[in-house]
C-alpha cells in the first residue's frame, strides 16, 4: 500500500498556503500558550505525583509529535487534569507493591498509553468514543474534577492528609485540620481568589484602559503568571519558605534524560489496565475537544488520525521521561481565541517551553506549592458540570441512573474504577435504548399517501389492517421485546387480517432477528393474519434472501407503505 505523506502528516498540507499572516497569528497563540501553560505543566506534574519538572518534560516532545501528526489545527496537547490524577492513582498501587519506582512507572504508563492508542489508530478504532455517551463521560469528568480540587486541599491547607477517595480526602482533611499552616492558607486561598477574579474581570478591566476586546482577552489568559510572578517574590522577599511554606525548590534545567523504566512482567500487567482507561478518556476527551473547535472553521477532524498522533505524542512523552498527556480543554480553548491557525502554533509553543526548561527554572525555586495547587483547583472547577444531572433527569431517566452511578462510584471508589463503571454504564445504555426500540402504529393521513402515528394524528381506520413502524435495526437484544410488541397488538383486535411492518428504519437484521421474524410470521399465520413487509432496504432485503425468509412469508413485500395499504385495504 502506497503511504500517503499528506495524510499521515497533515501539517505538510498546510506549507503551500502557510504566509506571513499564519506565521504571525501561529507566534502570537504560542508565546499566550506558553506563558499559559508553564505554571499549569509544573501543577499537572505534582498532581500526577512527579517533581514539576517532569510537567515541562510532559510538554515539549509531545507538543513535537501532536503538531507534525494531528488532524486539528488547534488543539493543544500536553499534561491534563484527568490524566493526571489517573496516572497518580494507577501509580500509588504499583510503587506501593514495589513493582517499580515511582518516575520509571510514569514513563512505562506514558509508553504503554501511546502503544495502544497508536495501535488502534493504525487498526482504525476511530469509532470507540462513540462506544462512550457523553453524559456519562460528562459525569465521570465531573466527579473527577471535583476528586482533583480536593486532593490540592492538602497544598491550600500546607498539611499532609491523602487519600484516593472523596470521603478518604475528605476525612484525612478533617484530621489535618488542626494542624494548618496559616501562612500557606493565606497564600492558597489569596491565590484561588485572584484567578477567580482574574478569569472573570480581567478583560474588562485591562478593555477599560482603551485596548481591544480581543487584545484584552489574550492579557487576561496570562494572569496566572501574574500570580507567580507575586508568590514567588512574596516568598523570595519574605523568606516564608523558612517559615514553613512550601516550594518548588531546585529545578533542574533541560529536558530531562530519559532511562529505560526497569522492566518487569508484574509491573507491565499491573498497568495495562489504568493504561487503557488513561488512553480511552484522554481520547475521548481530545476528539471532544477538536471536533468542537474545528466546527467553528468549518474543519474536520479524523478520529483515526488522532489516535496515531495522541498515541505518538505519549510516545515521545515516555521518551522525554515523562507521563500520559492528551488534548486539553483549556490550552485548546487559550490557542483557538489566541488565534493559531495550524499546528506550527504547536511548534512554537515546544520551543517556548524548551527555551523555560533550560533557562527560566532557576527563576521558579521559590514558587509556593499552594499557588499550584491554586491552579489546579480553579481550572478543574470549570470542569464540574451538575447541570448535566438536571439535563439526564429530564430527558431521559435511564442517562441518569447511569451519569448518577459514574458519579457516585469514581467519588466513592476512585478514578479507575469510574472510568469502568463510565465504560460499563455506557455499554447498558446502549444495550438498553437499542433493546427497547421505539415502535409505533401507523395509519395513512386522509388524501395524501403519508403514514403517521395514530396516536399524534388523525389518520383512516381500518379495522382489518394494522400498520407497525420500527424505528431501529432488528438485532439481538431487541428481537423479543419486537417480537411480544407484534403479538400484544394482534390479539387486541379479533378483525386483524393483515398485519405490515414499516422497515423504512431498519438498516440490518442480525440472526437472532430473523429467526424472531420467522417465528412472528408463524404465530400469525396460525390466527388467519398474513404478515407483510415494506419499505425494506436493499441490504435488509439480501440478508432476507439468504435467509430464505421471503419464500415462507404469509404476505407480501412492498415497495412502500401506501402501496401495500392500496392492495391489503380493497380486500374483502
Amino acid at each position: 500500500m502506497k503511504l500517503n505523506a499528506t495524510k499521515l502528516f497533515p501539517l505538510i498540507s498546510q506549507l503551500s498556503a502557510y504566509d506571513r499572516t499564519k506565521f504571525t497569528s501561529d507566534l502570537i497563540a504560542a508565546v499566550v500558550v506558553t506563558i499559559m501553560l508553564i505554571p499549569q505543566s509544573l501543577a499537572y506534574a505534582i498532581l500526577a505525583g512527579l517533581p514539576p519538572q517532569y510537567g515541562l518534560y510532559a510538554s515539549i516532545l509531545p507538543l513535537v509529535a501532536y503538531a507534525l501528526l494531528g488532524s486539528s489545527t488547534t488543539l493543544a496537547v500536553g499534561p491534563v487534569a484527568v490524566a493526571s490524577i489517573m496516572t497518580a492513582s494507577a501509580l500509588a498501587q504499583v510503587t506501593s507493591a514495589g513493582l517499580i519506582d515511582y518516575v520509571g512507572g510514569a514513563v512505562l504508563l506514558a509508553l504503554l498509553v501511546g502503544i495502544m492508542t497508536l495501535a488502534m489508530g493504525l487498526a482504525r478504532f476511530g469509532f470507540v468514543a462513540n462506544f462512550l455517551s457523553h453524559s456519562v463521560v460528562a459525569g465521570f469528568i465531573t466527579a473527577s474534577g471535583l476528586l482533583i480540587a480536593l486532593s490540592q486541599i492538602r497544598h491550600i491547607l500546607g498539611v499532609d492528609a491523602s487519600g484516593s477517595t472523596f470521603v478518604d480526602m475528605a476525612a484525612a482533611l478533617w484530621r489535618a485540620w488542626p494542624d494548618v499552616h496559616w501562612i500557606t492558607l493565606a497564600i492558597g486561598v489569596g491565590s484561588i481568589l485572584f484567578l477567580v477574579l482574574a478569569r472573570r474581570h480581567a478583560s474588562h478591566l485591562i478593555t477599560a484602559t482603551g485596548l481591544s476586546q480581543p487584545v484584552a482577552q489574550k492579557l487576561a489568559r496570562v494572569a496566572p503568571v501574574i500570580g507567580v510572578v507575586v508568590t514567588i517574590l512574596l516568598v523570595a522577599l519574605l523568606s516564608l519558605d523558612a517559615k514553613g511554606v512550601k516550594i518548588v525548590g531546585q529545578i533542574p534545567p533541560g529536558f530531562g534524560t530519559f532511562s529505560w523504566p526497569d522492566l518487569n512482567l508484574q509491573a507491565v500487567k499491573a498497568l495495562l489496565l489504568p493504561a487503557f482507561f488513561i488512553a480511552i478518556i484522554g481520547y475521548v476527551e481530545s476528539v471532544s475537544v477538536g471536533r468542537t473547535l474545528a466546527a467553528k472553521r468549518q474543519e474536520k477532524v479524523d478520529p483515526n488520525q488522532e489516535l496515531i498522533a495522541l498515541g505518538s505524542a505519549n510516545i515521545a512523552s515516555g521518551l522525554a521521561g515523562a507521563f500520559p498527556v492528551t488534548g486539553g480543554f483549556a490550552r485548546s480553548v487559550v490557542n483557538f481565541d489566541a488565534g493559531a491557525q495550524t499546528q506550527f502554533a504547536g511548534l512554537f509553543t515546544a520551543i517556548g517551553i524548551a527555551v523555560a526548561a533550560f533557562f527560566l527554572t532557576e527563576y521558579l525555586f521559590y514558587l509556593p506549592i499552594a499557588m499550584l495547587a491554586a491552579t489546579i483547583v480553579v481550572a478543574v472547577m470549570s470542569l464540574v458540570d451538575f447541570g448535566i444531572l438536571r439535563q439526564a433527569w429530564r430527558l431521559s431517566k435511564a442517562d441518569f441512573i447511569a451519569v448518577s452511578a459514574t458519579i457516585l462510584v469514581t467519588l466513592l471508589h476512585g478514578v479507575e474504577a469510574g472510568v469502568a463503571s463510565g465504560i460499563i454504564a455506557s455499554v447498558l445504555l446502549h444495550l438498553y435504548h437499542t433493546s427497547t426500540p421505539h415502535i409505533a402504529e401507523i395509519g395513512l393521513m386522509p388524501n395524501s399517501e403519508h403514514f403517521r402515528n395514530i396516536r399524534h394524528y388523525r389518520v383512516l381506520e381500518h379495522t382489518a389492517l394494522v400498520f407497525i413502524r420500527i424505528d431501529e435495526s432488528l438485532i439481538f437484544s431487541n428481537a423479543a421485546y419486537l417480537e411480544d410488541w407484534i403479538l400484544s397488538r394482534a390479539s387486541q383486535n379479533s378483525e386483524t387480517r393483515h398485519i405490515v411492518l414499516h422497515f423504512g428504519a431498519v438498516n440490518t437484521v442480525d440472526l437472532t432477528a430473523i429467526e424472531m421474524l420467522f417465528e412472528v410470521n408463524d404465530a400469525l399465520f396460525k390466527r388467519n393474519i398474513s404478515l407483510s413487509l415494506a419499505e425494506v432496504k436493499v441490504p435488509v432485503k439480501c440478508i432476507l434472501t439468504k435467509a430464505g425468509f421471503w419464500d415462507q412469508l404469509s404476505g407480501e413485500q412492498y415497495l412502500s407503505a401506501f402501496a401495500a395499504y392500496q392492495a391489503l385495504a380493497t380486500e374483502d
